[in-house]
């Protein structure tokens, strides 16, 4: 199976879910019956050929047969369009005044860049991250890094069968690696002390999958499994929506915390997307494989390298997968008590880190933990 059968195919999701307007504002008073909100949409395009326009104070998706479908101007947070997708200039336009972020990425999800509007950039805030003193990073870094592993012990617990004692070792070396980080003095020491830990993470993982899709460890760019190939995906998708929501608040996606600063890589939101790998992307990955949702057929080797890929119908099946994820509710945040969905959490853990740097103070923000 090639790159043209992605090619010829398409879909699109945008969300109407109906949830609480209270929680998504941060009340704890319990919601009323007919007191509710439209969250944000996402769309998603990847049929190649397709055009997206503005007319009608709606974002208009047209396809190369004619179909047409369209999602209203107030409900749209992120466009993402993987592919030869045609976009107007007033749709363009029309996005950098509403601030609605359009990202770019190949057929098989390679990140190519973004359209954004400068209207949030807060020079104020960003000198305040370039100055932040070591102190403030080695804290926030341990603090991080130490949720990730736990996160990571969590997921391999949930999916272990009848108590495996590899998996219980796996996760007693993980934590006693995770045990080091308090002692750490440099930003070097914690990473290798994170890299050591999720080489054992997916090592134990890719036993705990459904037999037809076992996997070694992690490999990328490209992804040599299914496995892989999902949460390399994944990966991308849920940095750049991190990326959005930190320029939202005026900061600099580029200025890191954890990961060193490299040339054209987003390191805050690297940083941040940290404590959310196993706990928004491999857990849907798992899901989908362990529960037969998708098949080998799903997936195609790359006609000039070894990647494997989702074909259209696996891509769609993950997307959507992936959005269910983001829109369930949870109450693992531990500054907060009341459920929100995993996506407001994200924009609340990125208001804390924000208020953490305005106050100069590391135990603001306090990552995510799942039970």
């Amino acid at each position: 199976m090639g790159t043209e059968h992605i090619r010829r195919k398409l879909f699109l999701i945008f969300r109407i879910y109906l949830q609480p307007l209270n929680s998504h504002l941060g009340r704890t008073t319990p919601a009323t019956d007919n007191v509710w909100e439209v969250p944000m949409s996402y769309l998603y395009v990847c049929e190649q050929g397709a055009s997206i326009r503005f007319e009608g104070n709606r974002f208009q998706v047209k396809y190369k047969d004619g179909l047409l479908k369209s999602v209203p101007a107030e409900t749209l947070e992120m466009i993402e369009i993987f592919g030869n997708i045609q976009v107007t200039t007033q749709c363009m336009t029309e996005c950098l005044k509403r601030g609605v972020n359009i990202i770019f990425y190949s057929t098989t999800g390679a990140y190519y860049g973004r359209l954004i509007s400068t209207n949030h950039v807060n020079v104020g805030r960003q000198r305040k991250q370039a100055y932040l003193d070591e102190g403030f990073k080695m804290q926030l870094a341990k603090n991080i890094v130490d949720a990730k592993i736990r996160n990571q012990s969590v997921i391999l617990r949930r999916y272990a069968r009848n108590q495996d004692q590899s998996v219980s070792d796996a996760i007693a070396a993980m934590m006693r690696l995770d045990r080091k980080i308090e002692g750490c003095t440099e930003t070097d020491q914690i990473m290798g002390y994170e890299g050591a830990a999720s080489r054992i993470y997916f090592e134990a993982l890719g036993k705990l999958i459904n037999p037809e899709f076992y996997f070694e460890g992690r490999s990328r760019r490209p992804p040599l499994d299914p496995f892989n190939s999902m949460i390399s995906l994944g990966y991308s998708i849920i940095l750049n929506e991190i990326y959005g929501k930190l320029e939202g608040k005026g900061m600099n996606p580029y200025f890191g915390i954890l990961h060193k600063d490299r040339e054209k890589h987003p390191t805050l939101a690297s940083d941040l997307m940290e404590e959310w790998r196993a706990v928004l992307i491999d857990s849907t990955a798992m899901s989908i494989l362990n529960g037969h949702e998708l098949n080998k057929n799903n997936f195609y080797r790359d006609e000039n390298g070894p990647g494997i890929f989702l074909d259209k119908d696996g891509f769609k099946v993950y997307i959507k997968k992936l959005e269910n994820k983001f829109h369930a509710d949870n109450k693992y945040l531990s500054y907060i008590d009341y459920r929100v969905s995993f996506r407001r959490a994200l924009d609340l853990q990125v208001n804390q880190l924000t208020r953490a740097i305005e106050e100069n103070e590391p135990s603001l923000y306090k990552p995510i933990l799942i039970r």
